[in-house]
C-alpha cells in the first residue's frame, strides 16, 4: 500500500485515508461471496464509520439530469437493486443523458460497483460542475468504464488510457485488472485536496496529483487543453454516463474526509 505525500494540515485526514483504503482488501472476495451480502445498504461499522449511500436500490433520490432540475423520464431505470443506462446504441449519449447527485463534494472515499455490456462505454465523473450548453466531460475528471476486449476505445489514446479504470484519455490503469463485460466491476476513487487515485477490483490501478505544474502540462497537451475549466473545481459531483451503451450500477456509497 503507498502512503499518500505528506502535506500541511493534512496528517488526521492521511490516517482517516488509509482506513479506507485498507477496507479495499475486501474488494478481491470472490463476486458470488460478495452478492451473498445485501446491496445498497450498509453495515452498522460503515455508518459509524461516516459512510452515505448515494443509491438506496429503489429510487432515483439524490440524483438528477446534468444540466436538469429532475432525474430523466427515459433510458434509466432502477429494476432489483440496480441502476441501469440502456443504451441507445451507437451515439456519445443515448436516450437518457447523463446523471449527477444532487449534492457537491470535495473530498471523499466513492466505492460502487458496475457492470457493462458487451462492447460498453461509460464513465464515473467526479468535482463535476454543470456549464449550459457544455457536456460533463469538459469539467470533470473521468474513471473509465469500458469493455476493453469489444469496444474500439480500448485501442484508442495512448499507452491504453481509454481501458477500464483510467483517468479518461489522460493516465492509463496500470495494472489492467478489469475482468470482462457482464461480470460486477468493483471501484473505489479517493479524491483528498490534490491527491487522486483509482482502484479497481481491489488493486490500485493509478494515482495523479491536480493543479501542479506537471498537471498543467499534461491537460495542454490533450483534447482537454481548451477546458480551463476541466479538473480545476475543487468540489462539484458525482457524476454517471451515458454514452449509448447499456451500463449497470449499485452499492453506490461516499465517506466525506
Amino acid at each position: 500500500m503507498t502512503v499518500l505525500p505528506t502535506m500541511t494540515g493534512r496528517t488526521m485526514r492521511a490516517a482517516t485515508i488509509l482506513i479506507a483504503l485498507s477496507s479495499a482488501l475486501l474488494l478481491t472476495a470472490p463476486a458470488s461471496a460478495q452478492e451473498m451480502d445485501a446491496p445498497n445498504t450498509l453495515t452498522p461499522a460503515e455508518r459509524a464509520d461516516g459512510w452515505t449511500l448515494l443509491f438506496d436500490g429503489e429510487t432515483a433520490a439524490g440524483w438528477r439530469g446534468y444540466n436538469d432540475e429532475d432525474f430523466p423520464d427515459t433510458g434509466w431505470t432502477i429494476e432489483d437493486g440496480v441502476l441501469t443506462i440502456e443504451g441507445a446504441g451507437g451515439g456519445v449519449s443515448g436516450s437518457g443523458g447523463d446523471i449527477i447527485t444532487t449534492e457537491t463534494y470535495e473530498d471523499f472515499v466513492l466505492k460502487l460497483e458496475w457492470k457493462i455490456s458487451e462492447g460498453g462505454n461509460s464513465g464515473i465523473f467526479y468535482r463535476a460542475i454543470e456549464q449550459p450548453d457544455q457536456p460533463i466531460y469538459w469539467s470533470a475528471p473521468e474513471m473509465q468504464i469500458l469493455d476493453n476486449a469489444n469496444h474500439p476505445d480500448a485501442g484508442r489514446g495512448e499507452n491504453g488510457n481509454r481501458k477500464a479504470g483510467s483517468l479518461y484519455d489522460l493516465i492509463p490503469a496500470d495494472p489492467q485488472t478489469f475482468s470482462g463485460h457482464g461480470e460486477w466491476q468493483d471501484v473505489m476513487i479517493v479524491v483528498e485536496g490534490g491527491h487522486v487515485e483509482h482502484w479497481l477490483n481491489g488493486q490500485k490501478v493509478l494515482e495523479y496529483e491536480t493543479w501542479t505544474p506537471g498537471w498543467y502540462r499534461m491537460i495542454r497537451d490533450s483534447k482537454f487543453r481548451t477546458h480551463p475549466e476541466f479538473g480545476d473545481a475543487r468540489e462539484g459531483h458525482i457524476g454517471l454516463q451515458d454514452h449509448g451503451t447499456t451500463a449497470h450500477f449499485r452499492n453506490i456509497k461516499i465517506k466525506e474526509l
